[in-house]
């Protein structure tokens, strides 16, 4: 045996080595990434999990929905995600791509409810405003004498004289969290529905209704401030005439600081949105790997309780947290599916 052919034999033999020992000696810690807004009631349910069960703390990473979802969509194995947070249902092109990756087996876990709030200073008046409003505050192009043109609107009174005399600054989440998709969704396409002539395009031309009802002004007025739901507080403190956008979650966790605006004669709270008479509410979801289970240990049990009544029940230590509990029909179905890792088909 020449000595080139002994060395590839010897790679060969500590390469299959290697990986032998990385199935052997997975990650004892479950990682779970995505989305902010379920981040708290994610974190609590793992320091619950970690100070009662024998199994490791899971590691939680706020990373925002969309890139949760894309991480835990990148593969199978320990270097990959086993959990994904999701404060909006995952998206079947996003299916698409997990599948494509060999992430075929993937359960869906609904886990509650939450509200998307515009929110500012204590020290401010509270902020009225109607889903209309909205629309025409922030969206690229609104309608004026039957024409779609550019957002002219810089102040608030601007839009309506019963408004403040205050600049338009909305700082909010990006492209990539779940917040935006469903504020997009919710608030800014519900004022959009206000006007008939854009309402009547979803039958005629849906891309083009979607565009004109979806797409943010890029000019100033709303300000991307990233997945940090701290750094929002934080200036709307500095600048009472700022109002800024996240989950009522977190609003509930800083009333200290900031409150919530009465939307379309609404305001948010737990009753209001748990009876659907907020109308900015959306689902919260958790996505499991199905293939890591029983590689990295803790992930069944982890399931079991996240949905066991003790957490997301309806007095159930979540809810100290913010969470609005699904009803008890729903959250029992959705418990089934949980534990028995009901494979996801949309």
């Amino acid at each position: 045996m020449n000595l080139k052919r002994f060395v590839c034999i010897c790679l060969c033999a500590i390469t299959i080595g290697l990986g032998g020992v990385s199935i052997t000696y997975a990650r004892e810690r479950i990682q779970i990434v995505g989305s902010s807004t379920v981040f708290p009631f994610s974190t609590t349910v793992a320091e619950q999990f970690g100070r009662t069960t024998s199994f490791g703390t899971p590691v939680v990473e706020s990373t925002g929905t969309g890139g949760g979802i894309k991480l835990f969509c990148n593969g199978i194995g320990e270097q990959h995600p086993d959990i994904a947070n999701a404060s909006r249902r995952i998206k079947a092109s996003e299916l698409k791509i997990c599948a494509e990756n060999g992430v075929t087996d993937v359960t869906e876990v609904k886990i509650g409810y939450d509200g998307i709030v515009l929110a500012n200073s204590q020290d401010a008046p509270t902020f009225e405003v109607s889903l209309r409003h909205v629309f025409l505050a922030l969206a690229k192009e609104v309608p004026i004498d039957g024409q779609m043109v550019p957002n002219p609107y810089r102040k608030w009174k601007d839009i309506d004289a019963s408004l403040p005399d205050l600049d338009i600054e909305v700082l909010g989440p990006p492209p990539t969290s779940g917040t935006r998709d469903a504020f997009v969704e919710l608030a800014l396409e519900g004022g959009c529905k206000a006007f008939d002539s854009i309402k009547a395009l979803k039958k005629t031309n849906k891309n083009l209704y979607k565009i004109i009802c979806h797409t943010i002004r890029e000019d100033g007025a709303y300000i991307e401030a990233g997945e940090n739901d701290n750094l929002i507080v934080q200036k709307l403190v500095a600048n009472s005439a700022a109002i800024g956008v996240f989950g009522f979650s977190f609003l509930e966790r800083n009333l200290d600081k900031v409150k919530g605006s009465v939307i379309n004669d609404v305001p948010p709270s737990f009753e209001n949105i748990s009876s659907g008479a907020y109308s900015v509410s959306r689902s919260m979801y958790f996505y499991v790997k199905n293939a890591h289970v029983g590689t990295i240990p803790g992930i069944r049990e982890f399931v079991d309780e996240f949905t066991s009544d003790g957490a997301w029940g309806d007095f159930g230590y979540l809810t100290d947290k913010g969470l609005i509990p699904l009803q008890v029909e729903e959250r029992d179905e959705w418990r089934k599916l949980a534990v028995t890792l009901t494979p996801l088909s949309m």
